[in-house]
């Protein structure tokens, strides 16, 4: 971790992985389904604004949770994947960011710096609604490169050598949420 001041930097070592967590306005129930919200949308609005916009553009990934609509206590559970399958698919999804990032000081896309990743992981067609989204002032450079990232996780995930037009959607979703739908 590097703090920057006028004076001069510090720089920590570091390594976590942070999550948070947040109602959508101070009664919890704004855009939820069957729910009736009791606070002005001005309210809202200053609630969700408690979170500065450069805290959260250093968030990576944001995700809509939607409410719990029953307990599954007693009731069967359908299963996806199973740990060992997702732990395989990991453990070769970090082989091959290793393999692409040999000779380099990091052993995943997270670590990447973001004029490396544009510079020497370019994805040209792949990245036009990227550069739109930047353009409305939807993402920032930094936003960008953490898509980039997500992109790169996300093609290595499902064994891909290189990111796709898919795999840049998905991961502008997941930064954006449904901004990135629209670009």
């Amino acid at each position: 971790m590097t703090i920057g001041r006028a004076m001069g930097q510090v720089r920590y070592p570091a390594r976590f992985q942070l999550v948070l967590a947040a109602n959508p306005c101070p009664c919890g129930f704004s855009g939820v389904a069957g729910k009736q919200c009791t606070c002005s949308p001005f309210t809202v609005r200053r609630y969700q604004e408690r979170l500065s916009g450069p805290i959260m553009d250093r968030i990576d990934i944001r995700h809509h949770m939607l409410p719990v609509k029953h307990l599954t206590v007693g009731s069967p559970i359908e299963l996806g994947e199973s740990s060992a399958a997702i732990a395989e698919r990991v453990a070769e999804a970090r082989a091959r960011q290793l393999g692409r990032l040999a000779g380099t000081p990091w052993r995943t896309n997270g670590e990447v710096p973001g004029p490396y990743l544009r510079r020497e992981l370019p994805l040209p067609e792949e990245t036009r609604p990227l550069e739109k989204a930047l353009a409305r002032g939807q993402l920032s450079v930094r936003g960008v490169d953490k898509v980039l990232r997500l992109a790169w996780t996300i093609a290595d995930l499902a064994g891909e050598n290189r990111p796709s037009s898919d795999s840049v959607r998905i991961a502008m979703t997941m930064r954006v949420g449904e901004l990135g739908k629209a670009a």
